[in-house]
């Protein structure tokens, strides 16, 4: 384990106030292990940024099995990005919606044009990019 350094913060008390509320809510034990969760998500984020660094993440798609044609495509889709596609689920919602989670690897680049092509194909109703990292931002 890494070692632990100590240092100090002044915030407005408004502020404070508010994100005590937000420690509570989450469950934290302390101040500290939220901020380093905070700290961890925007260097996470900010990992993103670079179109050619490699990452990971889900892209999680609900749509109507019984559009026609839909699940052709969306097959078609996958296979042309298999190079980034690492694992897939399929998760019947309800007799008409289904969701699938799509776990991928790759740059940047091409998981966002993926996601774009996936939430831009007509049958698909709400479309989410759960962002993530390799490890190695933080």
């Amino acid at each position: 384990m890494e070692k632990v350094k100590r240092f100090g913060v002044s915030i407005e008390e408004n502020l404070l106030k508010k994100f005590d509320s937000f420690i509570k809510d989450r469950k934290y034990k302390n101040r500290s292990e939220a901020i380093r969760d905070l700290i961890r998500e925007k260097f996470v984020d900010d990992s993103w940024e670079d179109s050619d660094r490699i990452v990971a993440g889900a892209i999680i798609i609900v749509y109507d099995h019984k559009k026609r044609e839909l699940l052709d495509k969306l097959v078609r889709v996958q296979h042309e990005y298999l190079g980034i596609i690492i694992s897939s689920q399929h998760i019947h919602l309800d007799h008409h919606n289904c969701m699938e989670i799509i776990v991928v690897k790759g740059t940047m680049a091409r998981l966002t044009e993926l996601e774009a092509i996936l939430k831009a194909t007509r049958g698909v109703k709400h479309t989410t990019f759960a962002k993530s990292t390799l490890g190695d931002v933080i």
